[in-house]
């Protein structure tokens, strides 16, 4: 949704602001009944193409990551066991009372006794018990990731190259379950669409891909997710629940989840109407599913308090990066 100032200086507020909530009140305002639900059926035949694909699980490069992150672990606990006192602690639990022993290795059956004053003795000794099997458990992860990336042998790649080294003239005939994300990514974005018209009378931005945008707020956005290569479509109408058609600000592709989020930008919030309409359209869009958090990023700005650039940065890395 756009800024004030782009509304501002288009046409009256009366004729303007009917546009999203009359789509989502009376879908019929987008054309006779017939064309609506021929629209409806190319929408949701477009998306069809790629509704069963494969997500990018990840695994392998979560795999990766948490072999990092424990062999991190473990050299700091190989690290503290160096430096740990001799001995081994033993417990007794009377019932009563709690007794600490440190036995000199695992043939010694008495040990010494340790008073619950040498409290620095016991918390050391009983951490070196925690990490000596903590560090048993460390390695028993580590050989097990180690094994699954092994065995992997690049299988994901080599599934979604079954498909992407194709010549373009036998893809047309295959289905694929997978594909490389360059190939995902130019499929989906080449999937047709007709967005909103947008008036000729209001303001003129542009993003650096050449689309029309209706705020200077939406420009931001729009050439953020570019320099990142974040795949994205401007007003791509969508198929709520009930059959109704909106247009959310921008539909993006998450790209490793081959789903769909939306960006649904509110530049007008302290305009009473608008803000209306706006909590309207999110409700709609709630109960079709898409879910603040979930698929739906939501941001806003008043006239005193624009959405600053940092902020879309702190968003797309929460979100995408």
């Amino acid at each position: 949704m756009g800024s004030r100032a782009s509304v501002e200086a288009s046409k009256p507020r009366e004729s303007m602001e009917i546009d999203a909530y009359s789509i989502l009140c009376c879908p019929e305002n987008i054309g006779s009944s017939a064309s609506v639900d021929e629209k409806r059926k190319e929408i949701q035949m477009n998306r069809n193409n790629y509704s069963g694909m494969l997500h990018s699980s990840g695994l392998y490069e979560e795999a990766q990551r948490r072999c990092l992150e424990l062999s991190d672990c473990k050299m700091r606990i190989e690290s503290e066991l160096r430096k740990a006192p001799a001995g081994i602690i033993h417990v007794v639990n009377s019932g009563s009372r709690i007794q600490f022993y440190n036995r000199k290795n695992k043939t010694d059956t008495s040990g010494k006794y340790i008073r619950k004053s040498e409290k620095q003795i016991i918390r050391a000794l009983l951490q070196k018990a925690y990490n000596e099997k903590a560090l048993k458990l460390l390695n028993e992860e580590i050989g097990n990731l180690n094994l699954l990336q092994k065995r992997s042998n690049g299988i994901s790649e080599r599934i979604r190259k079954l498909y992407s080294d194709l010549p373009s003239e036998i893809k047309e005939y295959i289905n694929p379950i997978d594909k490389s994300d360059e190939d995902f990514i130019a499929e989906w974005m080449n999937i047709p669409y007709d967005g909103k018209e947008i008036s000729e009378q209001m303001s003129v931005f542009v993003t650096e891909r050449g689309e029309r945008v209706r705020s200077k707020s939406e420009l931001n956005i729009a050439n953020k997710l570019a320099e990142k290569h974040i795949p994205y479509k401007y007003e791509c109408p969508l198929i709520l629940s009930k059959g109704t058609v909106i247009y959310p600000d921008f539909t993006i592709m998450d790209v490793k989840k081959r789903k769909e989020i939306y960006w649904e930008h509110r530049g007008m919030m302290d305009d009473r109407e608008y803000a209306r309409q706006a909590v309207f359209k999110m409700k709609s869009m709630m109960n079709a599913g898409i879910v603040l958090g979930k698929n739906l990023i939501i941001t806003e700005e008043t006239s005193a308090n624009p959405l600053g650039t940092n902020e879309i940065d702190k968003m797309i890395a929460e979100y995408f990066c």
